[in-house]
């Protein structure tokens, strides 16, 4: 992400430095929640977006060589929170009403609404519940996350996840959370791509596209309507890990690629 801001500024330099300045006023926004949500940022994202006449995402591309990403899936977090009845594991468990085997039993559930032929995912990723092996648990929770490739799919998994209801007598169920990323469809990069590629050919790059199961703040404003290419950033690998990396290679064809993009749209 350090990378996508050193091209954006490079490539406003050399606008500059060249005299030959883009046509349109340009808003660099920089977010500092989009790892979390962009539950702050959201707001202020898709005011600039509808003032806007294309966005340009510089998150980072995808693979060694760097595609730029024209299609995301939406995004959700889902809190499924168990409330059961304690009691002796060993001496009254019949009394008890255990919030884990209730969760498991939910989890399973909701792991069948997946549908990988959909491009739709749904897993359990945080579990927690129980407090000592000789109490039946009172009280379990699960966060999932849920990935979809279409709107449609998105709002038909929050309702099913709406609907969900208590399996064991005596158990109770709170769903909170919903889909709060929506799907980037590709019709909204497929223009901006295009004249990617054109001017990448004249740069002497190859200017591909890919899709990617993950969300970034381009999700908001593709969902406007908003014209918006994304994976305009650094090129390189092992995101989210201690060995993330960055060619330093790249930075320069990057901003080259952007300068051009700002001064053409």
């Amino acid at each position: 992400m350090k990378a996508g801001l050193v091209i954006a500024l490079a490539a406003v330099d050399a606008l500059r430095a060249a005299g030959t300045g883009p046509r349109r006023r340009v808003v660099c926004l920089w977010t500092p929640d989009e790892e979390i949500g962009s539950k702050s940022s959201r707001a202020a994202i898709e005011r600039e977006a509808r003032r806007s006449a294309a966005v340009l995402v510089l998150e980072p591309g995808t693979g060694p060589r760097g595609k730029l990403k024209t299609a995301r899936k939406g995004v959700g977090e889902f809190l499924l929170e168990i409330s059961g009845r304690a009691a002796h594991a060993g001496v009254n468990p019949q009394q008890g009403v255990n919030a884990v085997h209730e969760l498991a039993l939910q989890i399973a559930r909701v792991a069948r609404f997946a549908d990988p032929r959909r491009g739709i995912t749904v897993n359990a990723d945080v579990v927690a519940g129980g407090t000592r092996t000789n109490v039946i648990a009172a009280s379990a929770r699960a966060q999932v996350d849920v990935r979809c490739t279409r709107a449609a799919d998105m709002r038909r998994i929050e309702a099913r996840f709406r609907a969900l209801r208590p399996i064991l007598p005596g158990a109770k169920l709170r769903v909170s959370g919903g889909m709060d990323r929506p799907p980037m469809e590709r019709r909204v990069a497929a223009q901006l791509f295009e004249r990617a590629r054109l001017l990448g050919r004249e740069l002497g790059l190859r200017i591909e596209e890919s899709f990617t199961g993950g969300g970034s703040d381009g999700n908001f404003t593709a969902a406007l309507g908003v014209p918006t290419l994304d994976g305009l950033g650094g090129v390189g690998g092992g995101a989210h890990t201690p060995g993330e990396f960055v060619t330093t290679r790249s930075l320069a064809q990057r901003a080259a690629l952007l300068a051009l993009l700002l001064r053409t749209l």
